[in-house]
């Protein structure tokens, strides 16, 4: 057993559920400069040192609370490339969708002024979704879909990120799964040739 695991091992699912909503709630409200874990032990009526012992530090504690709440990437297999851009445009409802871009902005300041934040946020958070994409690609390159080598590829994750954190920017509007799935056909699987 390693020590991730022993770590991981004295909070029950449920307890372990609750500190992440209540982490993800306490971002919302002061953000992540603000955010301390002497608030987080507060709020979940837990020591300090069990969210140490368990996380390591705030920035471990933050990524995860985001990455458990975000359904996964790597669920997704509906036979076509289309089928799983869509189905991954719905993982989330608007509601969230919108609590989540918003979180996200507020974010991605905190990142870069924060290395041990962007350490943890490339860990949790970016590379399992590029590695889940890059499997769904590889799929449909494999069904045929999409030509080897068409040089789109290697953009589709900086263009599904790009419409989800910009449609605030741009259109004063939060994204939706309406407008992802539009963009996806208009710009994605254009892009790819399927």
């Amino acid at each position: 057993m390693g020590a991730e695991q022993a770590r991981r091992s004295r909070i029950t699912p449920e307890r372990e559920a609750e500190l992440y909503g209540a982490v993800l709630d306490l971002l919302r409200e002061v953000g992540y400069d603000a955010l301390t874990m002497d608030a987080v032990a507060a709020r979940t009526r837990s020591s300090k040192a069990t969210l140490y012992r368990q996380w390591g530090g705030k920035a471990e504690l933050v990524v995860k609370a985001l990455r458990q709440q975000k359904p996964h990437f790597d669920e997704i297999d509906t036979g076509t490339l289309r089928g799983d851009l869509h189905a991954t445009a719905r993982r989330e409802d608007d509601c969230h969708m919108e609590q989540n871009s918003a979180l996200m902005r507020g974010l991605m300041v905190a990142v870069h002024a924060d290395p041990d934040l962007l350490q943890a946020f490339r860990e949790w958070i970016v590379e399992p979704e590029m590695s889940a994409l890059d499997r769904m690609l590889r799929r449909a390159v494999e069904r045929g879909e999409v030509s080897p080598d068409n040089p789109a590829l290697g953009y589709v994750i900086h263009m599904l990120v790009g419409a989800f954190a910009t449609r605030t920017l741009i259109d004063e509007l939060p994204p939706t799964q309406a407008y992802l799935a539009s963009y996806i056909d208009a710009v994605v699987l254009p892009a790819l040739g399927a």
